[in-house]
């Protein structure tokens, strides 16, 4: 179903600007939290101007890397899908806050289902050109989990979830189309292991803290159909002497420059 906006007091939520405050996100204050995770994953996908986009922003969370691309792009059509209610709600209130409502729309669904299912949300199997996920880091039986049951459910999922994600990208995603997503640089062989089979002409993009310092974080983006081959590209390093970050990553976190996944 479709979130409508909801009201939050001032106690609930921040207001956090993005993309050199082209954007506005509502965020619950205690809580799972976007960040420079869901810019790069935005900044991720290619763009023509002259081919319409779909994307599908699968976990989207209240938004923020959906409403990122759909700031990046004028001409892209963005659907979040979100299962916790509350931040879908979020997420329906911080597309109309930012005019992007003609654009971009939430839908409140958990991953799974049938093609009947997503038809009744208006979802179509296979008719998006990018599908782009966040999903949880965290393995739920690796550790502590938050006591925050949303904050929770952001970071950890069963081991196993993984394949249900790159399964469900792969039926959303358009023959020749583009899936794309951001893990820990650490994860990067299970990534591999549930994009493979799916997707190919690979391209792995890692995200440096620093300069000489291993990645922190990997971007995957692959192509549903084709048999290319895996592309190894040079890592972005995101902060330069001190906490100040570098130009190519101020490009991309403060006036929205796309990321040269040669998509």
């Amino acid at each position: 179903m479709s979130a409508a906006p909801a009201t939050h007091s001032r106690d609930e939520v921040t207001e956090d600007a993005f993309l050199g405050g082209a954007l506005n996100i509502l965020q619950l204050r205690s809580g799972y939290r976007a960040g420079l995770d869901a810019v790069m994953l935005a900044a991720a996908v290619p763009a023509d101007a002259h081919v319409p986009l779909r994307v599908l922003d699968v976990g989207a969370g209240v938004g923020t890397a959906g409403l990122c691309l759909a700031r990046r792009v004028p001409f892209a059509q963005v659907v979040l899908l979100e299962k916790e209610p509350q931040l879908a709600a979020l997420a329906a209130e911080n597309i109309v806050r930012n005019d992007l409502a003609a654009r971009v729309r939430v839908v409140a669904g958990v991953i799974g289902g049938g093609a009947t299912d997503w038809r009744a949300l208006g979802i179509i199997e296979e008719s998006f050109g990018h599908v782009i996920a966040n999903p949880p880091f965290h393995d739920t039986d690796a550790g502590t989990l938050p006591p925050d049951a949303l904050k929770a459910g952001a970071h950890a999922m069963p081991g196993g979830e993984l394949e249900a994600w790159a399964r469900f990208m792969a039926r959303m995603t358009a023959p020749g189309g583009e899936a794309t997503m951001i893990h820990k640089a650490d994860a990067l062989a299970r990534v591999l292991a549930v994009f493979e089979p799916r997707f190919g002409a690979l391209r792995i993009l890692p995200l440096h803290p620093r300069l000489g310092a291993p990645a922190h974080r990997v971007l995957v983006q692959g192509v549903k159909g084709s048999r290319g081959p895996l592309q190894l590209l040079p890592g972005l390093v995101l902060h330069a002497e001190g906490n100040a970050f570098t130009p190519a990553a101020q490009d991309i976190l403060r006036a929205g420059a796309p990321l040269p996944m040669l998509g």
